[in-house]
């Protein structure tokens, strides 16, 4: 039976049962929904606790009313017994005698008929409730429900009030002590601060809380107190009022006790000392929570206010570590700006302040505008006490102190996050060790990478020499009265040169740039700089995706919604010009500027920048204008000087055509990248830039260097780079400097027989930041014959895809070695280096002081110092105040004068108190934490950033000029003054000068000198002989040791030490030229930079081009021909037969290494 069912396939299964399941059926029962009302939701259990706070305030209330109304009766105040309360006739006024004591009077009161019926209802309202919630809270221990003080307190308070109803007319004026609710209403207000902080989803500061609790507890023992001491002083003789009362307990509880007032019997005596017992037990409880709380807010720091929030603006500053250096650069900078005067400063960070920190923070100046909060950034609760989503922007430090930078970057990319996510809205300004982090962040409205500007001032450094003080000097904010504090002229001159810095402004709302609406940028910016001696050096125009420009060049005309960038002491706004000064000299000025064919002859002029007098302007019938400037002479009978040869004018416009006769000068090859003036004004004999500018590009056809963009990358988001490359890279095993190879059997520096000296880095980690320093090495801007062989001194071996970068560039080597060992410098090849750049250890040598991190890289750079004289050492520190140590000389008087100038300047405020010392000014030391500043700054001027990118190489442009230099030599030095080349450079081929890098050389500085100091000097200077001897000695032993010929070391003493060098920043028109002296030039993108950029990258293009498009546009470019470019040639035939002719120089050509 059972087989045959089963072997039916299409037996009918019933269906199984469904049921419906209800959960939490529990919480359906009286109990629970009680639970539920009364304490477990948060806003019904609020609204209870609040009705309750108003009961328990209310019966205090009433007590008071009724002993103000037993006052003002004096027969009412007098004992009603309950006999008397039977009797309708008046009582008989009883008055205890002194010493006794009138019991009825204590346990009975006279009680209106209201105020008993009120309290009543209150006391049935109350214990029903305290039974209730007994009842819910019950967990299975009655005993523990029952003894809890506030359970007691409500039974003595409210039983007493529902027993009288069975003897109404007896038990009525009992005394019951009504004032103990107040005890009740101060437990009360603790519960409402937790209610209302989780209905709300706020938290209110931990302090005011327990302030708040002090303050109830206090108010609640005084009122206890006096209520207690006036009742039971009934019973006496001495009748006290309720304000006596009061006026006894603050006496008593003051520890004053003027005893004018006192308790004469013994119930009021003991109720004062339990009294007094208890508020010495209860209020030092309460004082302790309130020391724990404020000492934690202490160390944790406040909260910035709400209010504060909505009705004024603040930034947050969130770091790892808040050092007193990095806090104090940041405020100094940050409130160094007029509009943010106003501003509040708030300070995040999960470590403590140094206790220096804290001693400066309370200072007035600081302490009404700084609050320190410790916490996190990845913690919602700290961010919402920084007030963040209503604050102006965020700033995110790097933590310095961290000897991983990978792992200080990944921490600030998580703080970053976590504000992003918690508030979107905010402006974030993060700074960042490696570049590869930066496509993390890339929602941030700046990002200072530190490697990045870091290794392409170091670079640059190596081709205009002081680069590093020139943009540390642009970026610090100062007035320039650091001059003040100078008493040489050069000091004088740097300090108040240095207060420039660069600004912005629209071209309509300008008063020195509004008249050249229309014309030229090379015109605007000469006249404005001898009108006003502002330096026009930049535009961005109104376009939709326009960028911003260094020196587009004369072919660009300013329009009226252009923003202008210029460099000036002050802001055109807050200058001293108004409008009738400019009105009265336009005539004067505009004629100078307009002139056409004139030629201007200007005086030599003092160093210190005297004004000259302006020029007399007479009509000609010819030209219209004719200009002659004669300068006032203190000597009546000196004869004028010859007149200089002419320069032509700036040209107003494009097209403008302007004939230009030039003495002729002999054109001499300048060495690097260094050009002379008359080389770079040869190079475009014509403003409308129409040629190709051979000095700047590769010129033979069939090299192995081709311009093209680097195929390898070694991060993500580096831009796009125009730059001198190996047509075929070279293997990876020629990439080893002093590694013999089946290419290349080159086994020191020496063999390779360089054309130009190399420049060695000096690096312990091999950091993709070091890609921005061989990419200003190898920009299309240089000449392929100046490019310098770059050699990478490493602690350690790089990794492969860092080899697989660096192959692609010509000339760049590497090498493994340490920095403290001579052998291995000497195989770097530092005798045939121009440039050592020494890059300080990330890690900390010192954990216990901070400014020991550099004791390594300076002992081992004065060692440097010492063994070779003649090297030009840059190095990289991590604390600015190290930099005196660098070339450090004990006997040194002139350094230990720049000491005590610096200890002036520093307290005399300057932020900027180091920039005396020698090695600064020169651009022999750099600190990388002076790039802070460029952080801070982009608060303000967002536009900064962009700036100093283009200007070190970070960034290029297609119509953006680059920052150069030249020198002034023997053939320019009828240019006297800086205007004259001013004039010479914009006219010819649309460069703008921005600054002079100036050095002085032995003995224009002057010492006091003794005779007995000169014989001290004497045999110092014959141990210093016998000190060279013994390190020639050392050198070139070990030279001998490694099979190179010791007559390539150089021990003979620079003449560099014992000189003065220093930047000066956007000088006067007037100001001398010096025999050396170098000058800073933007110098604008020429026809072929524009026309390389067209190929490579197309419009509307963003995307980097593929080999296939890269490799034929090459080719292109290379078949071009440029008769311009052959011209050239063939007229510097003599400064390039010598390595034409050169088999050496052929040899090298051929290598294909």
């Amino acid at each position: 039976m059972s087989s045959g069912l089963n072997s039916n396939p299409f037996r009918v299964i019933p269906p199984y049962p469904t049921f419906q399941v209800e959960f939490f059926t529990n919480e359906r029962s009286l109990k629970q929904r009680l639970q539920l009302y009364f304490i477990k939701n948060q806003r019904s259990s609020l609204r209870i606790r609040l009705f309750n706070f108003v009961l328990k305030t209310l019966t205090c209330l009433l007590y008071v009313i009724r002993v103000v109304l037993e006052e003002g009766d004096p027969i009412k105040a007098e004992c009603v017994t309950p006999s008397s309360s039977l009797n309708t006739s008046s009582p008989e006024p009883k008055s205890a005698e002194p010493g006794t004591i009138e019991w009825d009077c204590i346990w009975w009161v006279n009680r209106h008929l209201a105020l008993y019926t009120i309290h009543v209802i209150i006391a049935f309202i109350s214990l029903f409730q305290t039974i209730l919630l007994t009842y819910l809270s019950y967990k299975g221990n009655i005993r523990q429900q029952l003894i809890r003080w506030t359970f007691i307190l409500e039974i003595i308070t409210t039983v007493p009030f529902i027993a009288t109803l069975l003897w109404h007319s007896q038990l009525k004026n009992l005394f019951i002590p009504v004032f103990l609710n107040m005890w009740l209403a101060k437990s009360i207000l603790e519960h409402i601060f937790n209610d209302v902080h989780r209905v709300i989803n706020r938290a209110q500061s931990p302090l005011s809380h327990q302030l708040t609790v002090l303050m109830a507890t206090i108010i609640t023992i005084i009122f206890i107190s006096a209520c207690g001491i006036q009742h039971l002083q009934r019973g006496s003789a001495a009748h006290l009022t309720p304000f006596d009362s009061l006026w006894l307990v603050i006496v008593t509880f003051s520890t004053v006790g003027y005893g004018d007032i006192s308790p004469d019997i013994w119930p009021s005596r003991l109720f004062m000392m339990l009294m007094i017992c208890v508020s010495l037990t209860v209020l030092p409880m309460q004082l302790e929570k309130c020391m724990y709380t404020w000492v934690e807010r202490k160390k944790k720091g406040g909260s910035y206010s709400r209010h504060r929030a909505q009705t004024e603006k603040h930034v947050v500053v969130c770091a790892t570590h808040l050092l007193t250096d990095t806090v104090m650069d940041f405020l100094n900078e940050f409130y160094a700006h007029p509009k943010l005067q106003g501003y509040y400063v708030v300070l995040l960070s999960p470590s403590e302040m140094e206790e220096s920190l804290k001693i400066i923070l309370q200072i007035p100046i600081w302490a009404q505008r700084v609050i320190y909060i410790k916490g996190s950034a990845l913690k919602d609760f700290d961010l919402q006490r920084c007030r963040m989503q209503e604050a102006e922007g965020c700033f995110i430090l790097a933590s310095r102190t961290h000897s991983d930078r990978t792992v200080a970057d990944e921490h600030t990319i998580l703080r970053s996050w976590a504000i992003r996510d918690h508030s979107p809205g905010v402006d974030q300004y993060v700074q960042l060790f490696r570049p590869e982090h930066k496509f993390h962040v890339k929602f941030a409205k700046h990002v200072v990478c530190e490697d990045e500007f870091k290794y392409a001032l170091l670079a640059y450094n190596c081709l205009c020499p002081g680069t590093s003080a020139l943009i540390t000097l642009l970026l610090h904010t100062s007035r320039g009265d650091e001059g003040n504090c100078g008493k040489e002229d050069w000091q004088k001159l740097y300090g108040k040169c240095s207060g420039n810095e660069i600004y912005e402004i629209q071209l309509y709302k300008s008063i020195f740039f509004k008249d050249y609406c229309g014309k030229s940028f090379s015109y605007a910016s000469f006249n404005a700089h001898r009108r006003y001696g502002v330096c026009l050096i930049g535009v961005n125009s109104n376009d939709e995706n326009s960028k911003l420009l260094l020196n587009p060049g004369p072919h660009y005309n300013l329009q009226e919604g252009d923003t202008l960038f210029y460099l000036s002491i002050t802001k055109e706004e807050h200058s001293s010009l108004s409008q009738k000064e400019a009105n009265a000299d336009e005539g004067i000025a505009s004629m100078v500027a307009g002139v056409g064919s004139a030629a201007l002859n200007i005086a030599k002029v003092n160093t210190e920048g005297v004004q000259a007098q302006l020029p007399t302007v007479s009509a000609s019938a010819s030209t219209g204008v004719e200009i002659n400037n004669h300068f006032l002479s203190p000597n009546p009978d000196r004869v004028l000087p010859r007149r200089k040869p002419s320069i032509a004018p700036v040209a107003e416009k494009v097209g403008d055509e302007v004939h230009i006769e030039l003495t002729p000068i002999d054109l001499s090859r300048p060495s690097h990248s260094q050009h002379t003036l008359h080389s770079l004004i040869m190079e475009s004999p014509s403003p409308t830039d129409d040629v190709v500018d051979p000095l700047w590009h590769s010129h033979s056809s069939g090299s192995d260097i081709k311009v093209d963009v680097p195929p390898v990358a070694p991060y993500i988001g580096k831009g796009l780079h125009l730059c001198h490359l190996m047509r075929n890279p070279r293997p990876i095993c020629c990439l080893q400097l002093t590694k013999v190879c089946q290419h290349c059997e080159h086994r020191h520096p020496r063999e390779y027989n360089w054309r130009n000296r190399a420049i060695i880095i000096a690096s312990a980690n091999t950091s993709n930041g070091l890609y921005n320093f061989i990419l200003p090495l190898r920009s299309q801007c240089l000449k392929q014959l100046d490019l310098r062989p770059i050699v990478l001194f490493l602690e350690h071996e790089p990794e492969r895809h860092f080899k697989e970068t660096i192959r692609h560039f010509p000339m760049v080597y590497w090498i493994t070695g340490s920095i403290d060992r001579l052998d291995d410098w000497l195989k770097a090849g530092i005798n045939y280096a121009d440039n050592m750049v020494v890059v300080n250890k990330e890690t900390s040598n010192s954990i216990e002081d901070d400014y020991l991190s550099d004791c390594n890289t300076i002992v081992a750079v004065q060692t440097l110092f010492k063994l070779f004289p003649g090297a030009k050492i840059i190095t990289e520190l991590s604390q600015s105040s190290n930099m005196r140590f660098m070339h450090f000389r004990a006997d040194d008087d002139y350094a230990l004068a720049l000491s005590k100038l610096e200890k002036e300047v520093k307290r005399k405020g300057s932020h900027m108190s180091y920039m005396f010392r020698l090695p600064f000014s020169a651009g022999d030391v750099f600190s990388a934490s002076m790039l802070d500043t460029l952080l801070y700054q982009a608060f303000v001027k967002d536009y900064l950033s962009t700036i100093v990118r283009l200007m070190c190489g970070i960034d290029q442009g297609k119509d953006s000029g680059f920052l150069t230099c030249i020198k002034i030599g023997e053939d320019e030095q009828w240019l006297n003054t800086y205007g004259r080349v001013y004039q010479k450079l914009c006219s010819n081929n649309g460069a703008i000068p921005i600054g002079i890098y100036r050095t002085r050389q032995p003995g224009t500085f002057s010492t006091s000198v003794s005779v007995d100091k000169l014989d001290n000097e004497d045999a110092v200077s014959r141990n210093s002989d016998r000190e060279k001897e013994e390190i020639s000695q050392l050198v070139k032993g070990c030279m001998l040791s490694l099979n190179m010929p010791p007559n390539d070391y150089n021990c003979s003493s620079d003449e560099k030490h014992s000189q003065v060098s220093y930047v000066i920043i956007n000088p006067g028109y007037d100001l001398a030229l010096e025999k050396g002296d170098i000058i800073y030039v933007l110098r604008p993108a020429s026809k072929r930079h524009k026309d390389r950029y067209e190929q490579k990258f197309p419009a509307n293009s963003y995307d980097r081009p593929t080999d296939r498009q890269t490799n034929s546009s090459q080719e292109c470019l290379d078949e071009q021909v440029d008769v311009t470019e052959d011209t050239f040639l063939l007229t510097n035939q003599n400064a390039e037969s010598v390595n034409n002719n050169d088999p050496n120089c052929n040899r090298r050509h051929a290598a294909k290494h």
